[in-house]
């Protein structure tokens, strides 16, 4: 039976929806034109000491790219005492002397996107010449600093047959763990769904082919792992916006933390609550992960079938025959 939380254990804040580099698989859309202000460093201070006067005890940073925002270290500064904090980069502004800077705050882990096992597909997916030099200097860095630093991958089309390489490749430069994730029908990633999307048995052949090594680690959210994290996780976008989890970024809102309290959308608000409770349809009792995570995750579950209490696709025994290279009507962008 899984355990009722008063404080969400998982928080994650989007920081920042500005990036120095453009994605293909970019979920946040970083770069787009935003209707609404982003809250500003000292209202994410006070949000901060919210947090730490109701027990929340980890954070994780992402963005866009949040050493691309202009008070971003005033603000770690501000948490890292208080909780552990976890900071999501693209590697290419860590210089020797933030990764000192890092080391001496404390930073309880650093992750370094590495899109690919060389420069020729991380640069191509990100459209920056130079960005894969920049991300490996950066791992080097941090775990050279003493912080435990892992390498993340957007698992598609482009680097599916380099997994190997890059785990061996992200070892040797000090890494403890290789975070194999999924691309997301969100943002950018919509409008390079065809380019870049696997079907369920190439993911699967892929990440299943991967040997971590001794004393290295391989996470992934395909079947057994495919959680269904909404009943623990909370998050905030840029906008102050509570959304549960960054992967419903584009599906949902349960108010704004500068007039509602988190921890008051967190037990109140109905649909909340519903994706808390993890009721899905047809999910596996038999899974040896059910704890916790049964049924896979909701955001993909919505995207692909239209419902909170639908089985994840990316599940190969919940899977049901849908082609995940091919997205639903509703969620094509409007120039496509």
């Amino acid at each position: 039976m899984r355990p009722r939380y008063e404080t969400p254990p998982h928080l994650t804040i989007s920081i920042t929806d500005t990036c120095n580099l453009a994605c293909k698989w970019c979920y946040a859309d970083c770069g787009s034109k935003r209707e609404r202000r982003p809250l500003e460093t000292g209202e994410w201070l006070s949000f901060i000491d919210y947090l730490a006067e109701n027990g929340f005890i980890q954070v994780y940073f992402e963005g866009g790219e949040p050493f691309h925002l202009r008070g971003f270290m005033r603000i770690l500064a501000h948490a890292t005492p208080r909780m552990m904090t976890f900071v999501r980069t693209n590697g290419t502004l860590v210089t020797p002397r933030l990764a000192s800077r890092l080391a001496k705050l404390g930073v309880g882990r650093m992750l370094v996107d590495i899109q690919g096992a060389n420069a020729g597909t991380h640069d191509g997916l990100t459209g920056s010449p130079g960005s894969f030099d920049k991300a490996c200097a950066a791992v080097r860095r941090l775990a050279g600093e003493g912080i435990k630093t892992d390498v993340l991958v957007i698992l598609n089309r482009r680097n599916a047959g380099e997994l190997q390489a890059l785990a061996d490749l992200a070892r040797e430069m000090g890494a403890k763990r290789l975070g194999i994730l999924r691309l997301y029908p969100l943002g950018r990633a919509k409008r390079a769904w065809t380019e870049l999307s696997l079907s369920i048995e190439e993911q699967q052949a892929a990440v299943t082919a991967v040997r971590p090594g001794e004393g290295f680690e391989i996470m992934q959210s395909w079947h057994p792992r495919d959680r269904n994290c909404c009943w623990q996780a909370a998050a905030v976008n840029a906008t102050g916006d509570s959304i549960g989890c960054m992967y419903l970024r584009e599906y949902v809102n349960f108010g704004n933390v500068l007039e509602t309290p988190l921890l008051e959308t967190w037990s109140t608000h109905p649909l909340y609550q519903q994706l808390r409770k993890g009721n899905v349809k047809s999910s596996c009792s038999s899974c040896n992960e059910n704890d916790g995570t049964q049924g896979g995750c909701r955001s993909t579950a919505y995207a692909f079938r239209g419902s909170w209490d639908a089985p994840d696709p990316f599940c190969s025994h919940l899977n049901d025959g849908i082609d995940l290279r091919v997205l639903p009507i509703r969620l094509l962008p409007q120039d496509a």
